[in-house]
């Protein structure tokens, strides 16, 4: 099943650099270039909020880099498709004690690392309230490459496994904004929400809402 599910991420970044690669029919006045694709990179910081429940977890900082497509179609209206590797998580700390005849003694605390590897496909829909900034609203297709829990000490005599009863795709609405620094370089950064949970039926209910925030490189 993950392995369709890259398949299908794969074939999604294939199609967006064939689609740039496409001639544009030529333009002329007003309206030249405004229908053209542009194509680019990006890349920056990712925060990740986790809940089993209503108890949160600490958040969990990673970055994300990828590429990026969008198409115009109208002078205020765009589509944005992308194409993201990251990592999404929390961690948790539990108590280690050690029972005696004198009692029981704390031993200090073992951190939990929840790590859920993902290609994410971000699509939205970009309206500009003037050329420099616009904003954004759409759904992140989120597939999980790995699901792990990592601990620095050994638990149960290892100090990763894999973590159980999550989905392999997970679902992410999110909003956000984009400023153009120039013709080619631009930052922007996006909230993505905690309403739909990751975890299957028969799991323990588990959300995940994340920030992005970062710059990127439009080729043209």
């Amino acid at each position: 099943m993950k392995k369709n599910f890259l398949c299908i991420a794969l074939s999604a970044i294939s199609a967006i650099v064939q689609a740039q690669e496409t001639p544009q029919n030529p333009k002329t006045g007003s309206d030249a270039g405004s229908s053209e694709m542009s194509f680019g990179v990006k890349g920056g910081y990712s925060l990740s909020g986790m809940k089993f429940f209503d108890n949160k977890l600490d958040s969990k900082s990673y970055f994300y880099a990828g590429i990026v497509a969008e198409q115009p179609v109208s002078s205020k209206v765009s589509i944005q498709a992308e194409a993201l590797y990251t990592q999404l998580g929390g961690k948790q700390d539990f108590p280690v004690v050690d029972f005696t005849d004198s009692g029981v003694i704390e031993q200090g605390n073992i951190q939990f690392d929840y790590q859920l590897t993902q290609i994410q496909i971000p699509v939205s829909v970009k309206y500009y309230f003037i050329p420099q900034l616009s904003a954004s609203a759409g759904m992140n297709f989120g597939f999980n490459i790995s699901e792990k829990v990592k601990t620095e000490q050994m638990v149960n005599g290892a100090t990763s496994r894999n973590y159980e009863n999550i989905r392999s795709l997970n679902l992410f609405p999110f909003l956000g904004a984009e400023y153009k620094i120039n013709d080619h370089f631009f930052a922007d950064a996006r909230y993505h929400f905690n309403f739909i949970e990751v975890n299957k039926k028969d799991g323990l209910p588990t959300k995940i809402g994340f920030l992005q925030a970062g710059v990127g490189y439009r080729f043209k």
